[in-house]
C-alpha cells in the first residue's frame, strides 16, 4: 500500500466515524424526546419540534461549511465543528422547560452540519470513478441514528435520560482528538484564492441543483424524519416498550446508514440516474401501503352484517419499513453521485446547499407529521405525507430526465432501421 492510499483510507475511516457519532448525537432526541414529552406534558406537534428543532441549525449550516470547506479544508473544518458541540451536548441534562430544550438543540444541532464537510473532505481524496464508492462509505455514518436506537435507550432505562448527554459528549471530545491525529490535509483540495464567495454561491441559480434538492429532501429529510418519528410511533401504534421501539426503529435506521456504501457502488457501475429512479419507484409503492390507516368497516351480507378490519401488523409494517430504509440509502448515495459527475471543482458548495435543504426536510417534516396527528388523529398520515412528496420528486424526474432520454434513444432506432 502506497503512502498516498493510506491516507486516503486513513481519511476515509476517521470521516466515517467522526459523521457516524456526530449522526447519533443529531439524532439524539428521538430516544431522549420520549420521557421528555412525558415529563413537561408535551402534546404530538410539540414534541415534533422538540426532535427537529437540533435538524433546523444542522441544516442551516451546511452551505456556509461546505463553502470554509472548499476554502479551508475539511479537517479543520470538522474537527472545529465537533469541539464546538461538547458543551452544548453537556448542558442538555440541566434544561428544565421546553424552551430551554429548544435553545440547546439549536446548538447541539451543529454536528448534523458534520455531512457537508466530510462529503467533500472524502470526496477529493478518491479519483473520479471511485468517488461514489467513497462518498457512499462516509454517509455510512447515517448508521450513527441506530446507534443511537441501540446505545441510548439502554441508558435511559439504567440511569435516566440526563446520563445520555454526557455520555455523548465525552464520545464526542474523544472522537474529535482521533480524528485529528489520524487524519491528513493537501493543499491541492483546496479552492483558490480568488474564487470569492459570489462566485460559489452562482449555484444558488442553476435549476438542476434545486432537482438534486428536491430527490435528497425525500432521501435524506424523509430519513431523518423518519428516524426520529419511529420510535414514537412503535411506542403508541403497537404499545410496545421504550428499549423494543427503538430497537424496532433501527431496522428502518441501520440500513438506512450502513447500505450507502452499496448504493455508492451501484451509481459508481450503473449511474446515478437509474439507482434513483427505482430508488423513487420502490419508496412511492412501500409508503403507499404504510399510508393505510388501521380500518374497520361493516358489510351487508345476505346474512347479515359482517365487520372487516385492514391493518399492518408490526411485522409487515417493520419490513416495509426496512424496504424503506433500503431504497433511501441507495438514493442518498446516488443523489451525491449527481453531484460529484456533474460539478466536481465545486463539491464542497453543491453539497452544502443539497445538504442544508434535504436537511430542512428532515426539520419541517417530522413537526408536519406531529401537526397532521394533532389534526386528523391518524398516525400514518405521517406516511401519506411523504408519499406526496415522492410523487412530485417522481414527476420532476421524469419529465426532466426520463423523456430526454426516451428522445435520445428514439432517433438511434430510426437510424438503425434504415440501414
Amino acid at each position: 500500500m502506497t503512502p498516498r492510499s493510506q491516507q486516503q483510507l486513513s481519511v476515509l475511516v476517521m470521516s466515517t466515524l467522526a459523521f457516524t457519532v456526530c449522526f447519533a448525537v443529531w439524532m439524539m432526541f428521538a430516544v431522549i424526546g420520549i420521557p421528555i414529552k412525558a415529563q413537561l406534558h408535551l402534546n404530538e406537534t410539540e414534541f415534533g419540534l422538540l426532535v427537529a428543532m437540533p435538524v433546523l441549525t444542522g441544516s442551516l449550516i451546511r452551505l456556509p461549511l461546505g463553502m470554509w470547506t472548499d476554502k479551508l479544508g475539511g479537517r479543520i473544518v470538522l474537527f472545529t465543528l465537533m469541539l464546538s458541540t461538547v458543551v452544548p451536548i453537556w448542558c442538555i441534562q440541566y434544561a428544565t422547560a421546553f424552551w430551554h430544550f429548544l435553545v440547546i438543540g439549536l446548538f447541539v444541532g451543529l454536528a448534523g452540519g458534520s455531512f457537508s464537510v466530510g462529503i467533500a473532505y472524502c470526496a477529493r481524496w478518491y479519483e473520479a470513478s471511485r468517488q461514489g464508492m467513497a462518498m457512499g462509505v462516509f454517509g455510512a455514518g447515517n448508521s450513527g441514528s441506530a446507534l443511537t436506537k441501540l446505545v441510548a435507550p439502554s441508558i435511559v432505562v439504567a440511569y435516566g435520560w440526563t446520563m445520555v448527554p454526557q455520555v455523548y459528549a465525552a464520545a464526542m471530545l474523544l472522537t474529535a482528538i482521533l480524528f485529528w491525529l489520524f487524519t491528513y490535509d493537501d493543499p491541492a483540495h483546496k479552492v483558490p484564492s480568488h474564487v470569492t464567495v459570489r462566485e460559489q454561491l452562482k449555484a444558488l441559480k442553476d435549476p438542476v441543483v434545486w432537482k438534486y434538492c428536491q430527490y435528497y429532501s425525500i432521501v435524506f429529510g424523509g430519513y431523518v424524519a423518519l428516524a426520529l418519528w419511529m420510535t414514537k410511533y412503535y411506542v403508541t401504534e403497537y404499545g410496545f416498550d421504550l428499549k423494543t421501539a427503538a430497537l424496532l426503529a433501527a431496522c428502518f435506521s441501520l440500513p438506512g446508514g450502513v447500505l450507502r456504501a452499496v448504493g455508492g457502488w451501484m451509481s459508481d457501475k450503473w449511474g446515478a440516474h437509474r439507482v434513483t429512479w427505482w430508488v423513487l419507484w420502490v419508496s412511492w409503492i412501500c409508503l403507499f401501503i404504510l399510508s393505510y390507516p388501521q380500518t374497520e368497516f361493516t358489510v351487508k351480507t345476505v346474512t347479515g352484517p359482517h365487520t372487516y378490519g385492514i391493518h399492518l401488523g408490526p411485522e409487515i409494517f417493520t419490513a416495509l419499513l426496512f424496504t424503506v430504509g433500503v431504497a433511501f440509502a441507495f438514493g442518498k448515495a446516488s443523489v451525491f453521485k449527481y453531484i460529484a459527475d456533474e460539478y466536481p471543482d465545486n463539491i464542497g458548495v453543491i453539497s452544502g446547499i443539497v445538504g442544508l435543504i434535504g436537511g430542512m426536510g428532515g426539520f419541517l417534516l417530522p413537526i408536519m407529521f406531529g401537526a397532521l396527528v394533532d389534526l386528523t388523529g391518524i398516525r400514518s398520515s405521517a406516511f401519506m405525507l411523504m408519499y406526496g412528496v415522492v410523487w412530485v420528486s417522481l414527476i420532476w424526474m421524469y419529465t426532466t430526465e426520463v423523456r430526454k432520454l426516451d428522445l435520445i434513444k428514439k432517433p438511434v432506432i430510426a437510424a438503425d432501421t434504415l440501414e
